[in-house]
């Protein structure tokens, strides 16, 4: 199953299937590449409304 899904590598700057890097450079699991390689600005979007709350 891990297999199947997909990551965004940070220090890659790109998705990968599968558990392929260190944890700390990984931001996932994701259902599809398009939702891993969105995972950067879905991130961005989300810290800018929590710093807008503040």
């Amino acid at each position: 199953m891990a297999e199947e899904q997909w990551y965004y590598d940070i220090a890659l700057g790109k998705a990968v299937q599968g558990k392929v890097t260190n944890w700390d450079n990984r931001m996932g699991p994701y259902a599809s590449r398009g939702e891993a390689e969105a995972a950067l600005a879905k991130a961005k979007a989300r810290n800018e409304a929590w710093d807008a709350e503040d």
